[in-house]
């Protein structure tokens, strides 16, 4: 009768254990609840897109490949080229192929019964009991020499009552998760990385062109005001304020090809490659202004952002930690069992009284730790409470980008409308300076004047062009990664 409510108690022991186990022991993991904003940037929406700019479309996932959207197929096959040469990359998916391999490791390691073989086989000379019998025995001999020869297998597993593995994994596949995110969040990078810096060299290029151009003009300028100064038609201050001019504008150059090598070298790191490899500036007359660009719903932009999915699988890690340290406060239990063969010569081992067996269990139960256990489950809420604040935080942070980026590209809009209106003018100017210098109504220098001032024009109406190229390239890397970009 004992026996039986000894077999029930254990039996209700273990159900109790096992419905414990099933319990949530930690906080839950999920992402606190964040405001969605009515609109991204404030202040009241435009009027009207310009009629030139890019549509901007709601919509629930980003743009794959939105580099493409630029119309050059140069800066495709560098951003191809980037993601598959970037060491920096390479060493992330390294790094996270091998955090998935541990994370396997661990699984195997604590949620698997361990079996190991082993065989021994020994010889040993080992000292005699030193036993005195009365005569007329014989003496023992002081040291015996013998051998043995021992095989078996062992088996080990330990129950996970109360989820204390089972927390653990699950935080170590959180991080795995966090860390895939991460290299999404590098590999989008790397491409926005390439985009503006052959955005940005191609502005450079046609920058120089543009000076290069209006520094030829001055000097032709200067040239004849040194002419006509010989003639006595001009005096020598006119002279000197031409060469002046043409020189000042001529030293600006130098920076601007230096800006433009060192833009390169960095693409060709981006890229792989040494400096001395780097890719050429592309055509500015080959880029277009994307004709759409997806602007996502807030809950969209949560799910395709990197860095909020990795802020939301550092939250659920912590959460498990949470619960490991929960589950540390009660019993473990852990069977091991071994079987075999042994004997000190070989067919003694192979005979039936060479078997060997073990069977074990053992319970132990946390009692006095110094308060090491209830100290790192309080720094474990700690830490989760710092994880929701981390997850708030970027959160915020990408309705910011977007909204700065919106915003951005909208200005850039409208000074892009300015920009055009003045350098037509200008161009307008231009040429009827020319036309009046043909009929002999002006002197060809202020036809070459009014061209320089066209020119100048044209330089201002590039940058803002680039600019909102550059700002259409933001917002498209701020709406996050595709769902084709998994690693």
């Amino acid at each position: 009768m004992n026996g039986r409510r000894m077999r029930a108690a254990a039996v209700l022991g273990l159900a109790s254990s096992l419905g414990l186990a099933g319990c949530a022991l930690g906080p839950s993991g999920r992402p606190p609840a964040m405001p969605e904003p009515a609109r991204y940037a404030a202040g009241p929406p435009p009027d009207a897109a310009p009629a030139d700019g890019p549509q901007l479309v709601a919509a629930q996932a980003p743009e794959a490949s939105w580099w493409t959207t630029f119309g050059a197929p140069e800066l495709d096959a560098l951003v191809a080229e980037a993601r598959a040469a970037n060491p920096d990359l390479a060493a992330a998916r390294g790094r996270l192929e091998a955090a998935r391999e541990v994370l396997r490791a661990q699984v195997g390691a604590t949620e698997l019964p361990s079996v190991d073989l082993g065989a021994q086989a020994a010889r040993q000379r080992a000292l005699g009991l030193p036993l005195e019998l009365p005569p007329p025995l014989p003496e023992l001999p002081r040291t015996s020499l013998y051998d043995t020869f021992v095989g078996q297998a062992q088996v080990r597993y330990t129950f996970d009552l109360f989820g204390s593995i089972r927390e653990r994994n699950r935080a170590l596949a959180e991080r795995v998760e966090q860390r895939a995110a991460q290299w999404r969040a590098a590999r989008e990078a790397l491409a926005a990385n390439v985009v503006s810096g052959a955005l940005t060299l191609s502005v450079l290029q046609a920058r120089l062109r543009i000076l290069a151009s209006v520094a030829d003009g001055l000097r032709r300028d200067a040239a004849e005001s040194a002419r006509r100064q010989a003639l006595g038609a001009a005096p020598r201050a006119a002279v000197l304020d031409a060469r002046r001019q043409a020189e000042a504008v001529a030293a600006q150059i130098p920076g601007l090809r230096a800006q433009a090598l060192t833009l390169r070298h960095a693409l060709a790191v981006l890229l792989g490659r040494t400096p001395d490899r780097a890719p050429e500036a592309i055509p500015f007359e080959r880029l277009r202004l994307p004709a759409r660009i997806p602007v996502l719903v807030p809950s969209a932009l949560l799910a395709a952002r990197p860095d909020v999915r990795a802020a939301r699988a550092a939250l659920a890690a912590a959460a498990h930690d949470a619960g490991a340290a929960r589950a540390d406060l009660f019993p473990s239990l852990t069977l091991t069992a071994a079987m075999g063969r042994g004997g000190y010569d070989w067919p003694a081992a192979l005979s039936p009284e060479g078997a060997l067996w073990s069977l074990a269990g053992g319970l132990t139960a946390p009692l006095f730790h110094g308060g090491a256990l209830r100290a790192q489950q309080r720094a474990s809420l700690r830490a989760y409470a710092a994880a929701e604040d981390d997850y708030r935080s970027t959160v915020l942070a990408a309705f910011r980008e977007v909204a700065d980026a919106l915003a951005s590209l909208e200005q850039a809009g409208a000074a892009q409308a300015a920009g055009d209106a003045a350098a037509g003018a200008a161009r307008g100017a231009a040429a009827d300076a020319a036309r009046r210098a043909a009929l002999g109504a002006v002197p060809p220098s202020a036809a070459r004047a009014a061209g320089r001032q066209a020119e100048l024009a044209e330089l201002d109406a590039l940058d803002v062009r680039a600019q909102r190229l550059l700002e259409a390239a933001r917002l498209f890397h701020a709406m996050g990664a595709a769902p084709s970009a998994a690693p």
